[in-house]
C-alpha cells in the first residue's frame, strides 16, 4: 500500500533526524528536527554544539547502516560509530571510538555518591564481547525483540565508553533490528518514547540493577516498540495524504508544475530550502525560483523561517510536523 505512493527512501532521513533529535534530547540537548535540517551557519552560537551533536547523531546512524553491509554487528561496528558520534570538540578527550580506561559512574558528584557504577574498564572488552556473541548466536530462541531490549539494558550497565553512552545504546536498538532483517530501513525511532518516558526509561533500567526485575524493562521496552510502530503507521498515513494534497495543489500552477515537482521531490528529503537550492534544482533563473517558491507560500506549502530580508529559509512545515 505505501510503496505505492509514497518512496520510502524520501523520507528517511526524516525518520533519522527524529531519532537523532529526541535521543540527543534525552542527553540534554536543544535542537528540534527543523533545525537539524539547517546549515551550521544558520545556527545561533548558543545552540551550535547541540546542532553538531545532533548531526554527528544523523552521520553516524548513516554510516552504521552502510557498514552493515560489510560487518556484523559487533565491538568494531559499535567502536566505528561512537567515533562518528563524539567528532568535533564536545569528544576531543572522550577517547572517541576507543573503550574507557579509567572507571565511570552515573550520577552523583564522584563516585561514592553515584547511582550507579559501572564495571571496571578492565573488563569492559570482555563483557561488550559476551554482548556481541549473545547478538549473533542465532541458537538462543528468544525473540529478536526481547533479546535487543536485553543488549540494550546490558550495553547502558557496562557503559564502555566516557561519554556518548546512552546515544550509542540507543543506535544500538535500530542497528540490531536492521541487521536481523526486521527493519528495512531505520525507521523506528524509539528515542521518542524514551523521552516522553525519561523517568521510567531510567528507572526501570535501574530496578534490573537494584531488584534484579528484567520483566518490568521488557514490559516497557517492548510497549515503546508498540507504541513507535504504530505511531510510524499513522505517520505513512499521514504523509500518502498530505502527498495527495500537495499533488493537488500542483496541478493549479500550469507550467510551473513540473519545476514545483522537483522541489517537493528534495522536500520530502530535506524540508528546508533556500532560493539558491530552488535554482539549482529547477536550473533556471534565481528570478524563476523566486516565483515558484511564491507559489508554493501561497498553497501554503512553504513557511518562511528566518525573518530575515535576504538569505531566506523555506520549511515544509505540514511535513515536518508529521513527525
Amino acid at each position: 500500500m505505501y510503496s505505492e505512493y509514497v518512496d520510502i527512501e524520501m523520507f528517511i532521513q526524516m525518520h533519522i533526524a527524529k531519532e537523532a533529535t529526541q535521543s540527543s534530547k534525552i542527553e540534554g540537548t536543544q535542537t528540534n528536527i527543523e533545525e537539524a535540517f539547517l546549515k551550521k551557519v544558520d545556527i545561533s552560537n548558543d545552540r551550535k554544539n547541540d546542532w553538531e551533536e545532533v548531526q554527528n547523531y544523523i552521520s553516524a546512524m548513516n554510516k552504521a547502516v552502510k557498514l552493515l553491509y560489510t560487518l556484523p554487528f559487533s565491538a568494531r561496528l559499535i567502536k566505528q560509530t561512537h567515533k562518528v558520534l563524539l567528532q568535533g570538540v564536545r569528544g576531543q578527550y572522550k577517547l572517541s571510538g576507543e573503550f574507557r580506561r579509567s572507571q565511570n559512574w552515573i550520577g552523583g558528584a564522584t563516585i561514592n555518591d553515584a547511582v550507579f557504577v559501572p564495571p571496571a574498564h578492565m573488563s569492559v572488552a570482555d563483557y561488550i564481547s559476551d554482548i556481541e556473541k549473545f547478538a549473533n548466536n542465532d541458537e538462543f530462541d528468544i525473540p529478536d525483540l526481547i533479546k535487543v531490549a536485553l543488549i540494550h539494558y546490558q550495553f547502558e550497565t557496562v557503559h564502555p565508553f566516557l561519554d556518548g553512552n546512552g546515544r550509542v545504546g540507543r543506535l544500538l536498538i535500530t542497528l540490531y533490528l536492521v541487521s536481523k532483517g526486521i527493519l528495512k530501513q531505520p525507521v523506528l525511532y524509539l528515542s521518542d518514547f524514551f523521552e516522553k518516558n525519561r523517568m521510567y526509561y531510567y528507572d526501570n533500567l535501574m530496578r534490573v540493577r537494584t531488584h534484579n526485575d528484567i520483566n518490568q524493562w521488557l514490559k516497557f521496552f517492548l510497549t515503546g516498540v508498540i507504541e513507535t510502530a504504530k505511531k510510524g503507521v499513522e505517520t505513512f498515513n499521514s504523509i500518502l495524504l498530505l502527498q495527495k494534497s500537495v499533488d493537488r495543489s500542483l496541478e493549479k500552477m500550469g507550467k510551473r508544475s513540473a519545476d514545483a515537482h522537483l522541489v517537493m521531490h528534495y522536500l520530502y528529503k530535506k524540508p528546508v530550502i533556500s532560493v539558491a537550492v530552488v535554482t539549482n534544482i529547477i536550473g533556471k533563473t534565481q528570478q524563476t525560483a523566486y516565483t515558484l517558491i511564491s507559489d508554493l507560500e501561497e498553497a501554503k506549502i512553504l513557511h518562511e523561517i528566518t525573518g530575515l530580508q535576504r538569505n531566506k529559509l523555506y520549511a515544509f512545515r505540514d511535513y515536518i510536523n508529521l513527525f
